[in-house]
C-alpha cells in the first residue's frame, strides 16, 4: 500500500478543494427531437415526460419539427418517458441533470403493430435491450454513463464490455475481449456507420485491442455491443461486434469540460456553429504520458510512452436537403522500451523482451462524411463515405551483456534485429436504405465497400545464416463488399420475425474469396414480464490483411506468399434467449450458444497449429503454409442479474460456463487456448446525495472478478537449451493452465453543482489486492531455473479531476 501513499496528498487536496459559488435553486434544461425509428420522420405531437423515483416533475409536447423543450429542471437524476398514439412508449433512464450542461436527449419510437388510436403502454425497448431492433439475442445498448460507472473500465468501452456475461478481458494489459472462446481477432469495430481498424494505441498488426482505447466516451452517444448471431447488415466477423455512435454537439450553447489526471490531460468542446442554422460543433483532444505512473513508483509500462488523440463531430442539418455529419477521430502514440537501460535482465515485463530496446510507434485515424435524408413518409436514405488509416513502425535491437566483477555490464555494441512497418489506407462507402412498407413489414438494404491498399515491409536477423531474411514485402490494393437485406415482420404486438441475407467478396488480385450468410431470428413476448428470442445465422471473416502477403521467413528460401489464396474463416450461430423482469429496474437474462467454426487456416504440414489461438499475446504471427481445414466448437451458458440504476444504486451478477475447442491439421481436437471454462463478475455502485441542496454527491463502486487461468502449452527445456530461445512441446498444446484469475477493483467519485460549473473528483483502484495474475510462461536461457513467468499488471491507481462549464 506504499504506492498509494505517495499519492494520496494528491488525492486528499482534490477531495478538499472548497468550490465556491455552489448552486442555489439552479435548474437546466431538457430538450431534443422525437423521430419514427424507421422512417426518420419527426412526431408532432408525442408527449415527452420526467419522471423521479416517485413523481412526475414535468411534461412538454413536440411541435411541428418532433422538437420538445422542457425547462427548471431542477439538479438529480430523471428517467425520460415518450408516448405517442399508436406507438411504443419510450423510457430513457438514468439521465442526470447537473448545471453545467444542458440535456440534449433526441428519441426514436417504434411504431405498434396494431392500429390503435391509442398510446401503446409496452416499452419499445426496456433497459438493457439492444437499440438495434434487428439484434434480437446477443446484442445490448450501453451509454456514457455506464462505460464510466464501472469499476475498472477507466472509461473504455473496451473494458467496460468485459463485465457483460460471455465476455473476457485477455489480460489487464490491454483491452483485448474474448468473447464465448473466440479469438480477440475476430471483433469488428464499426464507428458512425463505417468499419474502421481498431481504435486503440500500441496493438500490432491485426490485432483489435491495445493498451489504450482511442476513443473519448464524452462524445459518444447510445452504442451498441453483441456477441452472437449478428443481424445481416454485420459482416467481416466470428466473435463480436462494437457499432460505435457519436452524439451532437450542443445546437444552442457553447459548453466546455476539461479534465486533468494522472493519466494526463483532456478538453472538449461543443456549441452552435451559427446563431440562425441548427449545426453544431463536437470536439476533443486529450494528450497523455506514463511518466507520472514512473514517478510515484508504480510500473505500468514504459515511462517514455507518449499518446495524443482527437474526437471530432461537425452536424449540418438543411431545411429540405437532408442532414450532413463531418466526423473524424484519431491517434498517435510512441513508446520506448530500452533493454540496455536494466543492468540485469527483467524478465517480468510484460511489455517487451529482457534483451531487446525497442522503439514502437503506432497511429490510426479516420475522417468521414455521413449524409442521410428522408424519401418521403415511408423511407430513408443514408451514405456514409470514409477514409482511414493505420500505421505500426518497429525498430528492435539486440542488447547484449557480460559479467564483470559478478555484475552484469551492458555493451556498448546494438545489433539491429527486426524492422517492420505496416501501413494499410482504406477508403469506404456503406449505403443502407430503409423502407417501412406498413405498420408490421419493414425492409433495410445496404452494401459495404473498402478498398484496402497496403505497404508493407518486415525483416527479421537470422543468427544461423548471420543475414537479414524478408518476411514481408508488399504493396497493393485489395476489395471486399458486403451487400445485405433484411426484413422484419410483426406479426403480432407479442411475435416478431426477422430474416437476412448477408454477402462478403474479397478480392486480393487475382485471388477471389465469397461468402453467402442467410440469417434469422424470432423474438415473443408473452407478456411484460418474460421474452424469448432465437438467432441464428452463418458469418464468415477474413484474416489479418498481412497475413496473405507473408512468408515464413526461412533463411534458405526466397520470399514467397503462401498464403495469399486462403478464404474466410466460416462459422455458424445459434443463440437462445430468455429474459425475465420482476420489475423495471430488475432484470435476470439467461443465454445458450452454439458455434460451429469451420474452413479454419491450419498448417498444411501435421501440427497442432490453429489460427483460433491467435491473438492471446501482444504478438504477430507468421505462419507457413496454412490451408482452410481446420475446425472449431464453442458451447456455453450465460446468466446476468442486473438491478438497473434507480435509488441510487446499481448492482450486477455476470457468469459464464463454456467450453471452447479446435483442431489442428493433425486432426486432433485441443482446447483452444482462450478455454478458460468459466467467469464471474460481481459489480455495483451506490450514489450518495449530500448537502442541503442536494448538489454534491458521493459515488463508491466496486468490481470482482474471478476466472479460469489461462491456458499455455508446455516448454520443451531440453529442446529450448540446444536451440537458445523458446521451444514449445507441439505433443502438449493448450494442455497447461495457470492459476484462476482474481481481480477486484474500487472506484470513488466525488461531484459537486456550482452555479455555473460541476465539478468532478474521481479515483479507480485497478487489482486493489495487489494479486500476481500470471499472463504467460518464458524461457530464459542460461538462467536456473530457466523458466519463469511474467505477471499481469499490480496494484495501479487512477485519479482525475474534471470541471464542466
Amino acid at each position: 500500500m506504499s504506492r498509494l501513499k505517495s499519492i494520496s496528498w494528491i488525492v486528499s487536496g482534490l477531495i478538499c478543494f472548497q468550490f465556491s459559488g455552489f448552486a442555489q435553486g439552479v435548474t437546466q434544461t431538457i430538450r431534443g427531437s422525437v423521430w419514427d425509428m424507421e422512417t426518420k420522420e419527426p412526431l408532432l405531437a408525442a408527449t415527452v415526460a420526467i419522471y423521479d423515483e416517485s413523481s412526475l416533475i414535468a411534461a412538454s409536447v413536440t411541435d411541428a419539427n418532433g422538437v420538445y423543450r422542457i425547462v427548471n429542471v431542477p439538479l438529480g437524476r430523471y428517467s425520460v418517458v415518450c408516448s405517442y398514439i399508436g406507438y411504443r412508449q419510450q423510457v430513457v433512464s438514468d439521465v442526470l441533470v447537473s448545471t453545467a450542461k444542458e440535456i440534449v436527449l433526441p428519441i426514436e419510437m417504434e411504431e405498434s403493430p396494431l392500429e390503435i388510436d391509442e398510446i401503446t403502454v409496452r416499452a419499445s425497448a426496456k433497459k438493457g435491450e439492444s437499440l438495434n431492433k434487428m439484434a434480437f439475442v446477443s446484442a445490448r445498448t450501453f451509454s456514457v454513463e455506464e462505460s464510466g460507472r464501472y469499476a475498472g473500465s477507466r472509461g473504455d468501452p473496451a473494458r467496460m464490455a468485459s463485465n457483460f456475461a460471455g465476455v473476457q478481458g485477455n489480460d489487464d494489459s490491454n483491452n483485448d475481449l474474448v468473447i464465448r472462446g473466440n479469438s480477440p481477432l475476430g471483433v469488428l469495430w464499426r464507428y458512425e456507420g463505417v468499419n474502421i481498424p481498431s481504435p486503440n494505441y500500441f496493438g500490432v498488426s491485426g490485432s483489435t485491442g491495445g493498451p489504450v482505447t482511442m476513443l473519448n466516451n464524452k462524445v459518444l452517444a447510445p452504442s451498441n455491443f453483441m456477441t452472437g448471431a449478428f443481424p445481416a447488415e454485420y459482416g467481416n466477423s466470428n466473435a463480436g461486434v462494437f457499432d460505435i455512435k457519436m452524439r451532437n454537439g450542443n445546437n444552442e450553447k457553447h459548453e466546455f469540460s476539461g479534465q486533468f489526471g494522472i493519466l494526463g490531460a483532456e478538453l472538449m468542446a461543443e456549441g452552435p456553429m451559427s446563431k440562425r442554422g441548427r449545426s453544431s460543433y463536437l470536439v476533443a483532444y486529450r494528450y497523455s504520458t506514463l511518466l507520472l505512473f514512473d514517478k510515484i513508483g508504480i510500473d505500468v509500462g514504459p515511462d517514455q510512452t507518449q499518446y495524443q488523440d482527437l474526437n471530432f463531430k461537425l452536424n449540418l442539418p438543411t431545411r429540405n436537403s437532408g442532414n450532413f455529419s463531418l466526423f473524424g477521430m484519431g491517434g498517435t502514440g510512441y513508446t520506448e522500451i530500452l533493454a540496455s537501460e536494466d543492468l540485469v535482465p527483467e524478465p517480468d515485463d510484460i511489455y517487451g523482451d529482457q534483451d531487446m530496446d525497442e522503439h514502437f510507434r503506432t497511429s490510426m485515424g479516420v475522417m468521414g462524411l455521413n449524409y442521410s435524408k428522408a424519401l418521403g413518409s415511408s423511407s430513408y436514405l443514408k451514405l456514409t463515405l470514409a477514409v482511414s488509416r493505420e500505421q505500426q513502425t518497429n525498430h528492435l535491437d539486440k542488447v547484449f551483456r557480460h559479467i564483470e566483477n559478478d555484475t552484469f555490464v551492458v555493451d556498448s555494441i546494438r545489433i539491429p534485429h527486426n524492422a517492420y512497418h505496416n501501413n494499410q489506407n482504406k477508403y469506404s462507402a456503406n449505403l443502407s436504405w430503409n423502407k417501412k412498407i406498413n405498420r408490421q413489414h419493414s425492409f433495410r438494404a445496404g452494401l459495404i465497400f473498402d478498398v484496402y491498399q497496403f505497404d508493407m515491409e518486415d525483416s527479421i536477423f537470422n543468427e544461423a545464416s548471420l543475414s537479414f531474411v524478408t518476411r514481408l514485402d508488399h504493396q497493393g490494393l485489395a476489395k471486399l463488399s458486403q451487400p445485405y437485406a433484411q426484413w422484419k415482420y410483426q406479426a403480432s404486438d407479442k411475435l416478431t420475425f426477422n430474416a437476412g441475407l448477408h454477402a462478403q467478396f474479397l478480392q486480393l488480385e487475382e485471388n477471389v474469396s465469397k461468402s453467402l450468410e442467410p440469417r434469422l431470428g424470432v423474438n415473443y413476448r408473452p407478456n411484460e414480464q418474460h421474452m424469448f428470442s432465437y438467432g441464428t445465422g452463418l458469418h464468415s471473416q477474413m484474416l489479418p490483411t498481412y497475413i496473405y502477403f507473408a512468408s515464413p521467413g526461412n533463411p534458405e528460401g526466397a520470399y514467397n506468399q503462401p498464403n495469399r489464396d486462403l478464404g474466410f474463416i466460416r462459422s455458424f450461430h445459434q443463440v437462445l434467449s430468455w429474459d425475465y423482469y420482476l420489475n423495471s429496474n430488475l432484470k435476470i437474462k439467461a443465454e445458450s450458444y452454439y458455434q460451429y467454426l469451420y474452413q479454419v487456416p491450419v498448417e498444411y504440414t501435421s501440427s497442432s497449429y490453429s489460427v483460433l489461438d491467435e491473438g492471446h499475446d501482444m504478438s504477430r504471427f507468421f505462419p507457413d503454409s496454412l490451408v482452410n481445414s481446420g475446425k472449431g466448437r464453442n458451447y456455453g451458458l450465460e446468466l446476468t442479474v442486473e438491478k438497473f440504476f434507480s435509488k441510487s444504486y446499481f448492482m450486477m451478477l455476470t457468469a459464464s460456463l463454456y467450453d471452447a475447442k479446435r483442431t489442428g491439421s493433425n486432426g486432433i481436437n485441443y482446447d483452444a487456448i482462450f478455454n478458460g471454462k468459466y467467469a464471474l463478475n460481481l459489480l455495483g455502485s451506490k450514489e450518495f446525495i449530500l448537502g442541503t441542496r442536494r448538489n454534491q454527491s458521493i459515488t463508491l463502486g466496486g468490481k470482482i472478478t474471478f476466472a479460469g487461468g489461462k491456458l499455455y502449452t508446455p516448454i520443451d527445456v531440453a529442446a529450448s537449451d540446444i536451440a537458445g530461445e523458446a521451444v514449445y512441446d507441439d505433443s502438449q498444446r493448450n494442455s497447461m493452465q495457470f492459476k484462476p484469475y482474481f481481480r477486484a477493483d474500487i472506484k470513488l467519485n466525488y461531484r459537486v453543482n456550482a452555479a455555473r460549473t460541476t465539478h468532478e473528483v474521481g479515483l479507480d483502484l485497478i487489482n486493489v489486492t495487489n494479486r500476481k495474475n500470471v499472463y504467460k510462461q518464458i524461457y530464459i536461457s542460461g538462467a536456473d531455473p530457466p523458466l519463469d513467468e511474467k505477471d499481469q499488471l499490480p496494484i495501479l491507481p487512477i485519479f482525475y479531476y474534471r470541471i464542466d462549464f
